[in-house]
């Protein structure tokens, strides 16, 4: 990384630690890992490898926080790991132990320490899975070999121009994904919605998609829905149709302590034509932490949300939320991760 190249105004994810940790899997063989960091360097790549004609790639994406007193924190380290596996488990590759991923993740971000500014800066982390097999007659059978990565990022702001009003377009035919990969973090996952969210931001001048198949609200491409009130936070329940955000998990935790009502369950359209004359609407994810919703573009109506602005639960709640992964506050969930350095 450029020493002179500032996180907050370089494009999110594009700036990168100089140390990466590396597990490769053999054929007949378990993950090796060597137990520290290397200097990042570049892949050669047979060009059948597995995963570039088959998609057995996967991945994760969590953060560490430079806290208060200076040390550097991983936020719920363990939680990420689990659902790594998960998405391995779902490729139907060997998946390496649990232990191995939160290890690697710890050295990286250890190694890579230097690079992470202050808030509301963070480093952000990729763990990555990749299918190394060079066969292209495997369409239906998994990679048996692989390469397990962890490579880190500087970041500021997921969306430009730091917290603000996005305006959400509502996609009432496509589905965010299929249900075979719907809870799998994966390229293939985030791919089925590039086009839409591409669409509306050239048509409806919208920052996300929020996909709602048959009127039925699930979440955008990258981030989990919620509506929020003095009183109530409501959110679609989970299934396999779309990711089970940690993000999402430590807010309904932080939102139940707090005294709001939680309401897990399905929210069609028109529950969120009347929400918008008192609530509030945000979404939520590891990158963008929490972002308010402004606006609501729906089959060509724009809906404004309250009075467009970031409302006061909203914030709250995001308060609440990253006081407790900067250390400005004590953490009662063991959701922290200490890191030397």
């Amino acid at each position: 990384m450029n020493a002179n190249t500032d996180p907050f105004t370089a494009p999110f994810g594009s700036l990168f630690g100089d140390q990466f940790t590396v597990a490769t899997l053999d054929v007949g063989g378990d993950y090796t890992y060597p137990g520290h960091a290397v200097p990042l360097e570049n892949f050669s790549l047979h060009p059948a490898t597995h995963a570039l004609h088959y998609g057995s790639t996967c991945f994760e994406g969590l953060k560490a926080h430079r806290q208060v007193d200076g040390s550097l924190a991983v936020f719920r380290l363990a939680d990420h790991a689990a659902r790594m596996v998960r998405s391995i488990a779902g490729l139907r590759m060997q998946v390496p132990d649990v232990d191995l991923i939160q290890t690697m993740i710890v050295d990286s971000v250890e190694a890579n320490a230097s690079f992470t500014p202050s808030a509301p800066g963070s480093l952000y982390v990729r763990p990555t899975l990749i299918g190394t097999l060079p066969i292209i007659g495997a369409a239906a059978a998994p990679s048996d070999s692989a390469i397990l990565y962890v490579i880190t990022c500087p970041v500021g702001d997921y969306f430009a121009g730091g917290i603000r009003p996005l305006t959400i377009h509502i996609e009432t035919e496509i589905p965010r994904t299929t249900p075979q990969f719907g809870t799998i973090k994966g390229g293939a996952n985030y791919v089925m919605a590039l086009g839409p969210t591409l669409d509306a931001k050239r048509d409806h001048a919208a920052d996300q998609v929020l996909f709602a198949p048959g009127g039925d609200i699930t979440e955008t491409g990258a981030s989990n829905f919620f509506l929020v009130d003095d009183q109530r936070i409501i959110t679609r329940h989970l299934d396999n149709s779309f990711l089970h955000g940690v993000t999402r998990a430590s807010l309904l935790t932080l939102a139940t302590d707090l005294g709001y009502e939680i309401e897990e369950r399905a929210v069609p359209i028109e529950e969120l034509r009347a929400w918008a004359e008192h609530g509030e609407a945000f979404l939520s994810g590891t990158a963008a932490v929490v972002a308010p919703v402004g606006t609501v573009s729906i089959l060509g109506e724009q809906l404004q949300i309250g009075d467009g602005q970031p409302g006061t639960n909203t914030l709250r709640l995001r308060d609440a939320l990253t006081n407790i992964q900067l250390g400005k506050v004590d953490d009662p969930y063991g959701w922290l991760t200490t890191i030397p350095g």
